[in-house]
């Protein structure tokens, strides 16, 4: 049963749990690094960006570099379900085509779309920060704590 707050009903936590996500990180920093180095170049930020503003359908593409995100944070952590509300922001914001329809309520149908890549491309760029870490940070950086956040270890 979730809570109000969005976190799941505490269960016995894998104390080991938060070491083998560091594991994860330190493994595939290289990979998240890229990942991320084309979430924040021209085509992967700059240009969907702009093309929200300019109202171009081509804003839509942007919701398979989220699901490609999404897939490599839950591959960090995959006996770990990632925290709901990301989960509900990230469906919100992809799965959708674009239709002529959708120009009448521009802002209402791809706010969304750029909303869930926001969040997924924060948490990567917080994998990416704290991908060196040996040990648990004392004490706790913001985005390493949201990080926790994410995969239910806070």
């Amino acid at each position: 049963m979730n809570e109000p707050d969005g976190k799941s009903q505490p269960s016995p936590a894998n104390p080991d749990a938060e070491a083998l996500l560091l594991a994860n990180l330190r493994q595939r920093a290289a990979e998240l690094d890229g990942l991320l180095e084309s979430c924040t170049d021209h085509w992967g930020f700059e240009d969907p960006v702009y093309r929200f503003y300019h109202q171009s359908f081509k804003v839509y593409a942007l919701q398979r570099k989220t699901r490609e995100i999404v897939r490599v944070l839950e591959e960090l952590a995959p006996e770990r379900p990632l925290h709901r509300w990301f989960l509900e922001i990230v469906e919100e914001g992809t799965g959708s085509e674009f239709e002529p329809e959708h120009n009448a309520d521009w802002t209402g149908v791809t706010r969304p779309i750029l909303e869930a890549f926001f969040h997924a491309r924060y948490f990567l760029e917080m994998a990416v920060r704290y991908a060196y870490l040996k040990a648990p940070p004392n004490p706790l950086p913001s985005g390493y704590a949201a990080l926790l956040e994410l995969y239910g270890l806070r």
